[in-house]
């Protein structure tokens, strides 16, 4: 169905669309709109005067907004007209995505950007994307004032005894009325930026160096805002009006969803990030070319690179990371020559050159991983096999060419349970927390690892048609106890998956409702349409489908709903697909016929009594839902003092409490082993709050050493894994009820081989 789409869908755009392509003269036009000697207006948005050096769209952007309106009113699966009512949408999001806390424009901007409302349908039909160019140069400039204004301010002497209090979240505020009204805002922002640092220690001549440094760097990455940005901007602005999952992804975006979907690139295995003027290597891959040359280290900074073994060196200082990646990556077996200052180098340090042959990199850290997790169940041990997957990754290329290696989420997992078999778990838990999704396909024959052959997930097309997706696979590769562990970030994939393993009875879902993601996206390639060699249209990832479970239901909005469920620090109308103002409704459909692999119903009610008599005797569950209450409150709060002895008395509480929870905090009872048997602590808990009691210390990621960054990550890794530890526990209790009640498990399990009595 999806490969039809696509083959009618191109020649549609290669017969209507492709001839509506912009002349050389016109794609000139629109290229140098918007610019002219010292500064220039746009009269159809009625912008102000925007000063040089502005964004303008390219020759070939024009052309892909076509692209993307000839499948989105024809193909989506919930196709609109591009009229002045989608222009209404397209502009009232666009200006969202621009400036989200309404702190850059003022009610002015966006009365003068009013006669753009009705024709941003009319800008991407006639391929003139001046108006949506000037809109985001109007941004870049707001943003330039408003950072210069941050600095001024910074100059003078605050005072916090003032009952004054800063608005944070303007959401549904106003916009500001004027510029005087917009620049008390900024005033008050930035006192609150330095009481913060104020309240963390620091004095007040290093708060002032912070945060013009912070100011500083915000203009700096203002200016590396280009083209691509702009568009891919407007464009989403345009498909998420239709339904939130339909997104344009320019070539940049293009590639690294590839790399994301395949888990592999061609490169040297090193991870970067910004810091200032550098770009710092973070990481390391092991077994990578970095890392076998051992001529790379941590906090190494990157300041200039050659291709080949005798290319000159680019200077990269002050570069965005994206530009400095995409010189590093190449093809594989080529030399990259990087000019390095050390680490532990001042500014003016030796500089070293390092030469390195790229080579095919697996990110492995973002593939399927399995521990095992023991229980005490009186005085029998459970050994419970734990696989976190990530994301439902395949890399769809080489599995089509042939490849008898390729990489997927499914042959990862089944690995996996294979080793976990030899190493004779009792029972295995597969966990999906914040796993959004991925590669369809993976998702249905991942499912058929634990039921063999049947229906796993229904879909049905714009034209109402609908199909079931099945499995094929004879037998199941793990027919024991099983179960999976969902969270608010579980999502698509994840939920078909849960959705299937609970729909026909196989295993315990635990955790929090699903996301609520229900749709289906086809991914077309611009390039491919075009036929251009090099890649510079983008992509189109479009919602085709809607999915169903195979007894007839949906998780579009619903999700799905744990048959244990853990407190949820999750707000409905925050995040999830309830979030979304024009997400797709619930829905049903005729049930497909299917077998249940077993029932759980009778055991449920045992599984929920000894799940609630632990977390009532759990010192940090306790705590939790405790940070549910006090997080609930703080959402309905959208202002913050600017009183220091205020503040200073929030913090004491904060403080009282994390004294109190050192006191109470109970060890884990749960203890995690590697493959190789050696004991690790748990895994952080990606769901709990964490402890919101620890004294902010005011600073943003990116203004902490590399060090510190590291080093917090660490420690937040080793944390006790409190619903980990939990969902463990559920299925150590499910292990022993099943060795103790062999008509139970027969209802239960009935396809596993054998269950035996406990010893």
């Amino acid at each position: 169905m999806q490969k039809k789409l696509i083959v009618v869908a191109l020649a549609f755009l290669m017969g209507q669309w492709a001839s509506a392509a912009p002349t050389p003269a016109s794609a000139a036009s629109a290229a140098a709109s918007g610019t002219a000697s010292g500064t220039a207006s746009s009269t159809a948005a009625g912008t102000a005067p925007v000063p040089l050096l502005m964004v303008q769209p390219t020759a070939e952007q024009p052309q892909a907004a076509r692209f993307a309106a000839g499948l989105l009113t024809k193909y989506h699966y919930k196709a609109m007209p591009l009229d002045d009512a989608m222009s209404q949408k397209i502009f009232d999001r666009y200006l969202k995505s621009l400036d989200p806390e309404k702190i850059f424009f003022t009610q002015a901007d966006i009365d003068n950007f009013g006669p753009a409302r009705n024709t941003l349908d009319d800008a991407i039909k006639n391929g003139d994307l001046h108006v949506p160019f000037a809109m985001f140069n109007m941004y870049l400039q707001r943003s330039r004032e408003r950072m210069a204004q941050s600095r001024d301010i910074l100059k003078s002497k605050f005072n916090f005894t003032q009952n004054e209090t800063y608005q944070f979240d303007r959401e549904t505020a106003p916009w500001a009325k004027n510029d005087a009204e917009l620049s008390d805002l900024w005033r008050r922002r930035v006192k609150n930026d330095f009481l913060r640092l104020k309240l963390a220690g620091k004095d007040d001549k290093s708060i002032r160096e912070t945060l013009d440094k912070r100011y500083s760097n915000y203009l700096t990455r203002t200016d590396k805002l280009n083209n691509e940005d702009a568009f891919d901007i407007f464009m989403n602005a345009y498909a998420m009006s239709i339904e939130p999952h339909t997104n344009y992804m320019g070539p940049r975006a293009s590639e690294n969803f590839d790399i994301s979907m395949r888990l592999s690139l061609e490169g040297i295995g090193a991870v970067l990030q910004t810091k200032d003027d550098y770009t710092l290597v973070r990481e390391i891959v092991p077994g990578s070319p970095a890392a076998l040359s051992g001529k790379l280290q941590v906090g190494d900074r990157i300041v200039g690179i050659g291709q080949g073994r005798d290319g000159a060196i680019t200077e990269v200082l002050g570069w965005r990371i994206d530009d400095v990646v995409r010189m590093i990556r190449g093809n594989k077996d080529t030399v990259v020559r990087l000019d390095i200052l050390p680490a532990d180098a001042n500014a003016d340090g030796k500089h070293t050159l390092v030469s390195l042959v790229r080579q095919k990199i697996s990110m492995e850290e973002q593939s399927a991983k399995k521990s095992i997790m023991e229980v005490k169940d009186g005085g029998v041990v459970r050994r419970v096999g734990v696989i976190t997957l990530p994301g439902f990754y395949q890399d769809f290329d080489a599995r089509a060419k042939g490849d008898a290696d390729f990489k997927s989420a499914t042959r990862d997992v089944e690995r996996l349970l294979g080793e976990l078999k030899k190493a004779k778990v009792d029972t295995v838990l597969i966990d999906l927390r914040n796993n959004g999704g991925g590669a369809l396909t993976e998702a249905v024959e991942l499912t058929g690892l634990f039921i063999g052959s049947g229906p796993v997930v229904q879909q049905r097309n714009a034209q109402g048609k609908v199909a079931v997706e099945s499995d094929s696979r004879r037998s199941p590769v793990w027919d024991g106890p099983l179960g999976v562990l969902i969270n608010r970030g579980s999502a698509s994939a994840s939920e078909i998956f849960a959705a299937a393993i609970q729909d026909y009875g196989r295993g315990l879902i635990i955790g929090e409702p699903s996301f609520g993601k229900g749709t289906v996206q086809q991914v077309i390639n611009f390039d491919r349409i075009a036929q251009t060699p090099k890649p510079i249209f983008g992509e189109l990832k479009m919602t085709v489908a809607q999915f169903f479970r195979i007894n007839g239901g949906t998780t579009q909005l619903r999700g799905v709903t744990p048959d244990i469920a853990f407190p949820s620090a999750a707000d409905a109308k925050l995040f999830g697909e309830s979030s979304y103002d024009n997400a797709l409704p619930w829905t049903s459909i005729v049930a497909t016929y299917y077998a249940p692999a077993g029932d759980l119903k009778d055991m449920l009610p045992v599984l929920q009594m000894r799940h609630e008599a632990r977390v009532a005797k759990d010192a940090d569950f306790r705590f939790l839902q405790d940070d549910i209450v006090e997080l609930r409150k703080t959402r309905l709060e959208t202002t913050v003092s600017l009183n220091e002895v205020e503040r200073r008395k929030q913090l004491d509480i904060q403080e009282a409490r994390a004294k109190l929870r050192k006191q109470h905090l109970e060890p884990a009872p749960v203890v995690a082993k590697a493959a190789d048997g050696k004991s690790k602590p748990a895994a952080a808990d990606k769901d709990a709050l964490g402890d919101i009691s620890t004294r902010d210390d005011g600073l943003q990621f990116n203004e902490r050493s590399l060090k510190e960054q590291l080093a917090a990550e660490k420690a937040q890794k080793n944390e006790k894994d409190i619903f980990l530890n939990e969902a463990v526990q559920i299925l150590g209790d499910e292990v022993g009820v099943l060795k103790t009640d062999l008509r139970l498990a027969a209802r239960v399990l009935p396809q596993a081989a054998s269950v035996k009595a406990a010893q």
